[in-house]
């Protein structure tokens, strides 16, 4: 079986604007947590695949935690997920995508972060269409009903960066039909790589059980997606741009369409947390990069 690694290209952020679209409201009671938001979504007909209180984790690895909440939170639209997938496949390192959920100790606002949806199609390399646009404002509303208080606005605009948003790989095949040791052998690689460099999984999503309508026709012999985490990144980060938490836990696609003769693994690279969330900081624009190259170490052990 013959294996190639390809980088493949996305879009390139040149054109300064906001990312991400900020919600604060006031919650000096404390009766708005990421429960009320979680249950808004489910609500609304999303999927949410992880709702996890990062503060316990923070104290543990770090001995405190600058946030009396920080919650990541990773949701999908199944009927508008499966259509995006359909029009590019690499609008899976959005799905799920994330929703960032904060308050600083001290501080009596809670904040929800998500991405715009112009930065959505940036990342993934196309033009920003109705189904992103629809998913965004369907996002939107369902916040705002949790919150119906809240204040909404743009991020500052995002800083220029030139290197690709997403950093993918392929696995080429002799034999399109003949994936299946190929999918585990790459499977098995990811999973038992991903500890020793310091990434967690804390979810998974199989396209055909958690999007694919039970009625249609798939045009993947597999999409399967993780949603990785390293804390040093996320708490480090957290400290002076918390907002990037609509970034975290990191969407990793795996999958193979139908007919083609390749697998392909990809995520959207920090390049994007950098621009997007203004990440100056020199502790956390180093843990990041750490995290960048650690990743396509992986992937690139796999595909060589």
């Amino acid at each position: 079986m013959k294996k190639i690694v390809v980088l493949l290209l996305s879009a390139i952020a040149l054109m300064a604007q906001g990312d991400l679209h900020l919600f604060s409201v006031d919650n000096k009671s404390g009766a708005l947590t990421p429960k009320v938001i979680e249950k808004s979504f489910v609500k609304n007909g999303f999927t949410v695949t992880l709702n996890n209180d990062m503060t316990g984790p923070f104290k543990k690895q770090f001995q405190k935690s600058d946030f009396k909440i920080f919650n990541l939170m990773t949701v999908v639209e199944p009927k508008l997920a499966d259509k995006l997938l359909r029009i590019n496949a690499n609008a899976g390192v959005f799905i799920p995508m994330g929703v960032g959920i904060y308050q600083a100790n001290g501080e009596d606002t809670l904040h929800v972060s998500i991405l715009t949806s112009e930065a959505q199609a940036k990342i993934i390399g196309i033009e920003n269409n109705e189904l992103l646009k629809t998913l965004e404002a369907k996002t939107i509303k369902t916040i705002k009903e949790a919150l119906p208080n809240a204040k909404q606005t743009l991020s500052e605009d995002s800083l220029k960066e030139s290197r690709n948003l997403v950093s993918a790989y392929e696995y080429e095949l002799d034999d399109a039909d003949d994936f299946d040791d190929a999918k585990e052998e790459i499977k098995m690689s990811l999973e038992s790589n991903f500890a020793p460099k310091g990434f967690i999984v804390p979810a998974t999503l199989d396209y055909e059980l958690g999007v694919l309508d039970e009625n249609a026709d798939s045009p993947f012999d597999f999409y399967e997606s993780y949603s990785i985490c390293k804390l040093p990144v996320i708490y480090t980060v957290a400290k002076t741009r918390p907002e990037a938490a609509a970034f975290a836990p990191c969407t990793t696609m795996l999958y193979k369409k139908k007919g083609d003769d390749k697998i392909v693994m990809g995520f959207p690279a920090v390049y994007n947390w950098l621009s997007s969330a203004h990440v100056t900081d020199d502790a956390a624009h180093q843990e990041l990069m750490k995290a960048q190259q650690d990743f396509e170490q992986i992937l690139k052990d796999i595909t060589e």
